[in-house]
């Protein structure tokens, strides 16, 4: 195991879902996971092959009730190779590392290079010896194709192995046990065929989406192949004549097309001509790994120890779900990657926690992932407007489409019940969607995209807010009832007719910051664009100054002097943290253990995750003061750690984002137990802490936000009016780092921390000097130079 490897030795069904997901490969157009190619879904492995931005909309039997849910599609899996010894009258059983006859066998995830190997030896009971190698890539260069080399060695014996590759169309969505109960299904019209030259190819189209997908597969063998078509299945086998100690190798390449592919006219023909035209596999892995290390130089980060090699697989992982190649897709950011089927493949809003990396590196990316929020205005328009508002609500989930995506019901595996799901009354995501408009902007600078796509999502949203806000006459303030915050367990008062919560501060707070930022860009933009867009959203001189008043009148509750999570929460009941956890171990689904005990954590002063407190993750501690002083609150340091404390002991830490936000802020107020929150977020899906979540996909808004941690939480990296500033952190642990960044044109601009020095480069194709601002020092770096800054004390 290197800095650039992870290895896993031997086999253990048990944890082979976490592999799975941890060995994926993708180029941000699809991916497959790192099963075995000889295994088959059967509760201990699962093959999935995703497609970005592929859905499917199936309706299911629900406790009574008839609900749809759209799922990411498992496309069919191109993987299979089955091998076993034909030497004898009877064939020997297949092979598998579950089998008896496993001796040794290991998985070798190579970052660099972006390959996954795979080793495993068999000894049959007459003492014969075979070792299998297998090389597996998705190609990094061109994103249809896939290939997977199979070297065969018999160690001591000569003979006959029989071998047979498959492109199986028979697969379902399957890969998340609590989602069995439902219809999965989502492949149907499977067809196969062969072409000239051994190609052998699947097309299928899913069911009520109606997209196309064509699979071609070529397959290198030194025997003959015989073709077999079977249900939803095409099959080549070939008998491989073995030698003791000589390797045959067989070289499986596939394509993949789909119908929302552009510059194609049917992605059957288009995968079949491309699969025809790849080269070998030798060449493939060389341009394959060539244009790994481009990803690589662009976004450069070097930590030491243990925490770098960790970071470096997080950035494998966001790098082939979101790579160059999704800036010509229309998807989202799904919250467990292209890994595997939990949250059905949905966007959340894990934007806010990824774009901020992107901005800095691949901001062509960035665009890309706003304009597909872009493209659903309209839909988040006639979301609001079928709610009784003005403006854009964008839904908690998105999927193809863009409308509420949330499921109406979710089971509690330990009680076994189906449950209303509330979560669409989670409304901040629009204030998450506005955040990372502004925030590109300022990392870019790309003013084209704010004043035209990016104006107008602000601009309705903020209309949202706006007529969401209720005067309160007793209050003089404005208040925004019936939603929930980013806690997640509350969902409505104890006791309430109906769901919802009253003026939940991260909310409020958002939403006066979106109100402002809507007003400064009204206030800057060019007058005839400003024109056009009064002219096309119908936008009146009066709201304006409506906005102005709800941004500086929304209500921001406070108990016992800190910040209340909402309305109420300082009067609900303490909960006994100390018996829980003495009776359950792990609590971090607090909501599930109280629900099967009959009880509810509406009832409790506890949350889930970070709700409060992700106003300090969001906002650099100037930026949130001075916004609380647009609401008419002083929030000083003291009423600030007061609230942090406040609520890290009433956390349960029920998700991977919230030891990231919380490692986060307790960084920026120089709290010594920060180290705990971010080592923990570090190896949330390493070590798979939340019991099997990984295994249904990676967290990769907690991946990519351990990487904006070194990149602009330890830092203090602001980009704000056109400059860097930085306030860096002093986390002992995380005290030496550097990385590249592209700011405002620049590329490859090179910042290097030390415990004593911060040292600036800026390459010599820069277009201008770079401004870069610390606490008491100021300094202008010309292109082709370098500064070395001491850190203040």
């Amino acid at each position: 195991m290197t800095d650039w490897t992870w290895e896993f030795e031997g086999y253990a069904a048990e944890r082979e879902a976490l592999r799975e997901s941890l060995c994926t490969l993708g180029n941000g157009y699809f991916a497959t996971r790192g099963a075995i190619p000889e295994c088959a879904a059967d509760g201990t492995h699962y093959p999935g092959t995703y497609a970005a931005g592929c859905y499917d909309r199936l309706a299911s039997e629900v406790a009574g009730r008839r609900v749809e849910n759209e799922d990411m599609v498992n496309l069919p899996n191109w993987l299979p190779v089955r091998y076993r010894v034909a030497d004898g009258p009877e064939p020997g059983p297949w092979l598998t590392p579950a089998h008896e006859y496993l001796t040794d066998h290991a998985l070798t995830l190579d970052l660099h290079g972006g390959t996954l190997e795979r080793r495993s030896r068999y000894e049959d009971d007459d003492g014969r010896r075979l070792a299998v190698r297998q090389l597996r890539l998705v190609h990094m260069g061109d994103p249809h194709l896939a290939a997977l080399r199979t070297e065969f060695t018999a160690e001591n014996w000569a003979g006959e192995l029989e071998v047979e590759v498959e492109l199986d169309g028979s697969v379902a969505n399957t890969g998340v046990a609590r989602y069995r109960q439902l219809s999965s299904r989502h492949l149907e019209d499977v067809g196969t065929g062969e072409a000239a030259d051994g190609r052998v190819w699947l097309r299928c189209r899913t069911v009520s989406s109606g997209i196309r997908v064509g699979l071609a597969a070529r397959t290198a063998a030194p025997a003959d192949l015989e073709v077999v078509h079977g249900d939803r299945r095409v099959t080549q086998r070939a008998r491989l004549v073995l030698t003791p100690g000589t390797t045959v190798v067989v070289d499986k390449v596939v394509a993949l097309h789909t119908s929302r592919d552009p510059a194609i006219s049917d992605p059957l023909h288009a995968a079949v001509d491309r699969v025809g035209r790849a080269p070998g596999f030798g060449e493939l892995l060389a341009s394959h790994r060539a244009a790994w290390q481009q990803l690589w130089r662009r976004a450069e980060l070097r930590v030491p120890n243990a925490a770098g090699r960790i970071l470096r697989l997080h950035l494998f992982h966001v790098l082939q779900t979101l790579s160059p190649h999704t800036a010509d897709l229309d998807v989202g950011v799904p919250a467990r990657g292209l890994h595997g089927e939990a949250y059905r493949g949905h966007v959340f809003w894990d934007e806010l926690f990824v774009l901020p990396y992107l901005n800095l590196h691949f901001p062509e990316v960035s665009r890309a992932l706003l304009t597909y929020r872009h493209r659903r205005l309209e839909r988040a328009r006639f979301s609001a407007r079928d709610a009784g508002r003005a403006g854009a609500l964008y839904p908690w989930q998105s999927g193809s489409d863009g409308r509420e995506e949330t499921q109406q019901l979710h089971l509690n595996p330990r009680s076994g019940r189906w449950l209303p799901d509330h979560s669409h009354l989670q409304h901040h995501v629009g204030s998450a969607v506005a955040y990372n408009v502004w925030r590109y902007w300022e990392a870019t600078g790309d003013t084209e995209f704010l004043h035209t796509r990016g104006a107008e999502m602000l601009l309705e949203i903020a209309r949202f807010w706006a007529d969401s806000a209720t005067y309160d006459a007793d209050l003089d303030r404005y208040r925004i009832r019936g939603v929930m915050g980013p806690d997640e367990y509350h969902d409505g008062y104890p006791g309430a007719d109906r769901p919802g919560l009253d003026d939940n501060a991260y909310t409020n707070v958002t939403a006066a910051w979106v109100l402002a930022r809507a007003l400064e860009l009204m206030a800057e933009l060019p007058e005839p664009r400003r024109r056009e867009l009064e002219e096309r959203t119908g936008l009146h001189h009066g709201e304006l100054a409506l906005w102005d008043d709800v941004s500086r009148r929304l209500h921001v509750p406070f108990h016992s002097g800190v910040i209340s999570q909402f309305h109420g929460y300082g009067e609900l009941a303490e909960l006994d943290w100390e018996g829980l956890r003495h009776r359950y171990g792990d609590i971090r689904r607090l909501d599930r253990i109280l629900e099967a005990e009959g009880d509810s954590v509406n009832r409790y002063q506890a949350s889930k995750q970070a709700d409060v407190l992700m106003l300090g993750y969001l906002f650099p501690p100037a930026e949130l003061r001075v916004l609380l002083r647009r609401l008419g609150h002083a929030l000083d340091d003291e009423t600030w750690w007061r609230t942090v404390e406040y609520y890290l002991r009433r956390t349960s830490h029920g998700s991977t984002l919230s030891v990231l936000v919380n490692g986060w802020v307790l960084a920026r107020v120089r709290r010594a137990e920060a180290w705990e929150f971010v080592q923990e977020a570090l190896v949330a899906d390493i070590a798979d802490l939340h019991g099997g979540t990984t295994g249904e996909g990676i967290h990769l808004g907690a991946m990519a936000g351990t990487l904006d941690l070194v990149q602009r939480g330890l830092t203090g990296l602001d980009t704000r009016g056109g400059r860097l500033r930085l306030d860096p952190v002093p986390l002992p642990e995380l005290s030496e780092y550097d990385f590249t960044l592209r700011f405002h044109g620049h590329w490859g601009v090179r910042l290097r921390m030390t415990p004593e020095s911060l040292h600036v480069t800026v390459p010599e194709s820069g277009i201008a000097p770079i401004d870069i601002e610390l606490p008491g020092c100021a300094v202008s770096i010309e292109p082709g130079r370098s500064v070395r800054l001491p850190l203040p004390e």
